[in-house]
């Protein structure tokens, strides 16, 4: 055996200060202390590693320390769940293994030197002393993929800092908005002394509150009009026979975000914000306004107020360039995500109202399907249609004429504001997609049942269904049914993981990550759709109504017992994918990149932090299609 393997030495005290600044190249050296950083350093010892030389084995034992790789490069390969895509690559910059480190176990890999290898290994006693002075260390020890994915998007904000100059992120927490206590009084106020009030503040809103600080209700400028002088009613009455009650409120906690989502969700312009239950402030539109200059509350009214298809047309694009801006300012995939599926929604409804009144068709008896990607809320820029109708029973043939042909109008206008018609026809103008409740309940059933694996790779985004317009209590019966029946089924759920488990994670068998043979990664295909499947098998199998990826993911782990460092790993990983297809789509919206394959990243193009957690999203990945290959392959 080579004897510099064996031979472990201490770092000379000439070396520690040229080996400190060279790891402050990597995350999470390069955001801790220098004093921090030499310790870690000091308390290690130099090793070195032949080719194909044997690094660590799960027969060895506890892991006794941490290494960190200065030079060369360490695969890991995880046995027989290779199967599953097991292999993973560590290079210069990483630390591992953190996991066994921290839970003071053996490695479920076995590790080798591709290359030349020389390393510094810290003993797990000084891990836990250096952590121990060290928040940085320690934050990253136990957040490993979350702390990647802050320090991303803090480069993201970077780049695109001359896109937000003199802009607020809407990230900021409610509670550095609110600057003093909001006008307010008890409810047996007359409405002449609120009114009178309200205009010496030169303020749009009167918070009414009970005796315990918390809301009872609101009276705003937009509300006098409709609640006071239509209706006639004497300025000498209490103002709690015209106030707006209940009262949507957020906590100091929630983000401006929230508050903006929540006015464009309610049609309102004032949010009072609580804490702990107590109204603390209010938060208007033109506070959020202030701070972004799209307001997210115009371009949801506008959407609402659209008089006819032609104006959803010009208002489309709005969407997206908000998106884009929002992006730039660094706002979380899940919430930028939800947001577009958000307005999108809004022009879907709208759009949908319009051509039903062109049709004289009642929205009772339908509710339209939004399926896919738009059905769990995580549409990005780019994005086609996934819809279907559910018709009431018993409706007679030529009634489900009109609705077809209402539908394919629906499909064209939608083409035409910028959301493309599915290439495989899953839209509601689609004879077989336009059914009744009790049609629908026997195609599930028969796919449930019966169903041939090709059978479900072609309907598993059914699977991800949400009511968008028209009787929501018609796709709500579907889903209990749905879920009624998935569970109990294992054959269904075998042969759905199974086809889950046809494409594994990019990784090559030395675990680096595999391209095309243009530098390039599928995000969708090879990405975020694994996750998407993984979550919607354990989701069905565990009577998750959810259908969300993020939320399936979340309450399949803590319904399973699974550490929450697991499953969190896991959202964080799909969260960060999603990310990256959005930059992709912003920058093909900017002239840039090719928009023929808006799911697409060259590998190359990242900054060392987005490849360093790329590829740890890819071995998350791979760990998650492991315990499915065990839960359902065998």
């Amino acid at each position: 055996m080579n004897t510099l393997t064996t031979a472990p030495t201490q770092p000379a005290n000439s070396l520690i200060q040229q080996l400190a600044r060279e790891m402050m190249a990597f995350a999470p050296f390069a955001q801790m202390d220098e004093a921090h950083v030499r310790l870690f350093v000091q308390g290690s010892e130099q090793r070195y590693f032949a080719p194909d030389e044997a690094v660590m084995n799960p027969t060895d034992g506890p892991v006794r320390e941490l290494l960190y790789i200065r030079r060369g490069a360490i695969s890991g390969t995880k046995g027989l769940a290779q199967l599953a895509g097991g292999s993973f690559l560590y290079e210069s910059g990483d630390l591992f293994p953190i996991s066994a480190v921290i839970a003071e176990r053996a490695v479920t890999a076995s590790y080798l030197a591709r290359e030349d290898c020389f390393v510094l290994a810290l003993p797990n006693a000084k891990v836990q002393a250096l952590a121990a002075q060290s928040a940085v260390f320690a934050d990253f020890l136990n957040r490993r993929v979350q702390s990647f994915l802050d320090l991303s998007r803090k480069a993201l904000q970077s780049q695109y800092a001359s896109k937000v100059l003199a802009e607020q992120s809407m990230e900021a927490p409610l509670s550095e908005l609110v600057r003093f206590a909001p006008l307010s009084c008890d409810s047996a106020t007359p409405i002449r002394a609120a009114l009178t009030l309200m205009k010496e503040r030169r303020v749009g809103s009167m918070l009414v509150l009970h005796p315990d600080q918390s809301a009872q209700g609101i009276l705003t400028r937009h509300d006098v009009l409709d609640r006071i002088t239509l209706p006639a009613v004497p300025l000498d009455a209490p103002i709690k026979d015209v106030m707006v009650s209940p009262v949507h409120c957020l906590s100091d906690g929630h983000t401006a975000q929230d508050a903006a989502l929540m006015m464009s969700r309610y049609g309102i312009r004032h949010v009072p914000i609580t804490r702990e239950g107590k109204v603390i402030g209010i938060v208007s539109e033109r506070d959020l306004f202030a701070m972004q200059r799209l307001s997210l509350q115009q371009l949801s009214s506008s959407l609402r107020q659209a008089p006819d298809v032609d104006t959803l047309k010009t208002l489309a694009p709005g969407i997206r360039q908000f998106a884009e801006r929002l992006l730039g300012q660094g706002i979380q995939a899940r919430q930028l995500t939800g947001l577009i599926s958000h307005l999108n929604d809004l022009l879907t409804q709208r759009l949908l109202d319009v051509l039903a009144t062109q049709h004289g068709l009642d929205k009772s008896q339908a509710c339209w399907l939004a399926l896919g990607s738009e059905g769990r809320d995580e549409q990005t820029i780019a994005t086609d249609q996934d819809n279907a109708l559910v018709l009431v029973d018993e409706l007679p043939q030529d009634e489900t004429q009109r609705w077809l042909a209402f539908a394919h109008d629906a499909n064209q206008a939608l083409d035409a504001c910028g959301y493309p018609l599915c290439k495989g026809n899953i839209m509601a103008s689609n004879p077989e997609l336009c059914l009744a409740a009790t049609r629908w309940q026997e195609r599930f059933a028969q796919w449930i049942g019966y169903g041939t694996p090709e059978d479900l790779l072609n309907a598993s985004i059914f699977f991800d269904l949400r009511p968008l317009w028209g009787n929501a209590a018609l796709a709500e019966t579907l889903r209990h049914s749905i879920t009624a029946k998935a569970a109990p089924t294992p054959r269904f759920l075998k042969m759905l993981a199974l086809n889950a488990l046809a494409r594994t994670a990019p990784l090559t068998w030395t675990g680096a990550i595999e391209t095309h043979d243009d530098g390039t990664v599928d995000l969708k295909l090879r990405g975020t759709a694994i996750f998407v499947d993984a979550a919607r098998v354990y989701a069905l199998a565990n009577g998750i109504a959810a259908t969300n990826t993020r939320e399936r993911l979340l309450a399949f782990g803590q319904a399973l017992g699974i550490k929450p460092r697991e499953y969190e790993g896991w959202i964080g990983a799909f969260e960060f994918l999603q990310m990256l297809r959005l930059r992709v789509q912003t920058e093909i919206a900017e002239g840039r990149g090719d928009p023929d394959h808006p799911n697409r990243i060259e590998v190359r193009s990242l900054n060392t932090i987005d490849r360093r957690i790329l590829k740890e999203s890819l071995r998350l990945m791979s760990e998650l299609q492991q315990r499915m290959q065990l839960d359902y392959g065998r």
